[in-house]
């Protein structure tokens, strides 16, 4: 049985490792469109809180609306999507000043993904806190 502790600082390195592959952490490997830039985009989709509004995989909500398959909106294109998520527009706000270029590109991967990743179980902060 491996020890507690261990569980807690190897887990999210390996959860990590499998998020951002190497080549990611150094800025390679992260064009919008490759896989990991879609698995990231999963990932921040969820920890920006972009299901706060958009729900759970981006299905819509009162607050806000869908976001399954912008690829089939030819007004939707990348481009468009990118300076909707920087700088807002209708009801919804800038995110330029908590979102990167590279995570907007990353988000954008993911939301015009044609077989979207589905994140890893988000961390419990009870537990890592321990």
């Amino acid at each position: 049985m491996i020890p507690r502790r261990i569980c807690f600082v190897v887990l999210p390195a390996i959860v990590l490792f499998v998020a951002f592959p190497a080549q990611g952490l150094f800025g390679a490997g992260t064009e919008s469109g490759t896989k990991a830039a879609e698995e990231a985009g999963a990932i921040l989709f969820r920890d920006k809180g972009c299901t706060h509004c958009h729900g759970v995989g981006g299905i819509g909500t009162k607050k806000a609306p869908s976001l399954v398959d912008p690829r089939k909106n030819k007004l939707w294109t990348p481009a468009q999507i990118t300076n909707q998520i920087l700088n807002g527009g209708q009801k919804m706000p800038p995110f330029s000043d908590s979102v990167t270029d590279e995570e907007a590109a990353q988000l954008v991967a993911y939301l015009r993904a044609k077989h979207r990743p589905v994140p890893p179980p988000a961390p419990d902060p009870e537990q890592s806190a321990r």
